[in-house]
């Protein structure tokens, strides 16, 4: 396979893998690759996992690069906090929330961890398309619920004041049918002690 050829195939797939190369040819020399990373062609994100460098095209092409390397996964916590505007910025790095192990990617294009969660509380992320392309992302009130499930500290009013939250944003989100239902699911004896912490600091922001 020729670099035009890898190119014309996956010019439009944020990210491509060595086992796509090797379905379409199976003769693929694996060496090729270092090649075209050693040119500037391509980069390699983690294990089996490239990329076109042009094909970086901001945050939302990281997301992409974050479902896809590590599956299933979704984007959650402080990224989606951040993303929705619920809070100013999110951290350089991009969390992610999935049913595997807990790990950290330390990549080329950017830091990604991604923290385990029990299969049955994988829910509450949407599909967003863009470029042709799909990541999947925590609504806003999942994403405060992951929060509070992976930092119990939020309990206390330092922790709480520490997150910056748009203060009409996370009332409006509290009071919501559809936050009332998510948490229901979390059955952690003490994870209602952290929504009623939270709620009762908004409460008197």
């Amino acid at each position: 396979m020729r670099y035009l050829d890898l190119y014309n195939t996956f010019k439009n797939v944020t990210v491509f893998t060595l086992n796509e190369i090797k379905n379409i040819d199976n003769n693929f020399y694996r060496p090729r690759l270092n090649e075209w990373q050693n040119k500037g062609y391509i980069k390699k994100i983690t294990r089996g996992f490239y990329l076109f460098p042009e094909n970086i095209r901001g945050e939302e092409t990281l997301f992409e690069v974050a479902n896809r390397i590590y599956s299933p996964s979704y984007i959650s916590c402080e990224t989606a906090l951040a993303y929705h505007g619920m809070i100013p910025e999110g951290s350089y790095q991009m969390t992610s929330v999935t049913t595997l192990k807990s790990y950290l990617f330390q990549t080329p294009v950017g830091s990604f961890r991604y923290r385990s969660i029990l299969p049955r509380l994988f829910f509450g992320y949407e599909p967003v398309r863009t470029n042709g392309n799909i990541y999947k992302i925590a609504t806003p009130e999942k994403a405060v619920l992951d929060m509070l499930y992976y930092h119990p500290e939020l309990k206390q009013t330092e922790a709480i004041e520490g997150m910056r939250f748009s203060e009409e944003k996370i009332k409006k989100l509290l009071a919501g049918e559809k936050f009332r239902e998510y948490s229901k699911r979390f059955k952690d004896k003490t994870f209602p002690d952290r929504i009623a912490a939270l709620k009762e600091y908004i409460r008197h922001a």
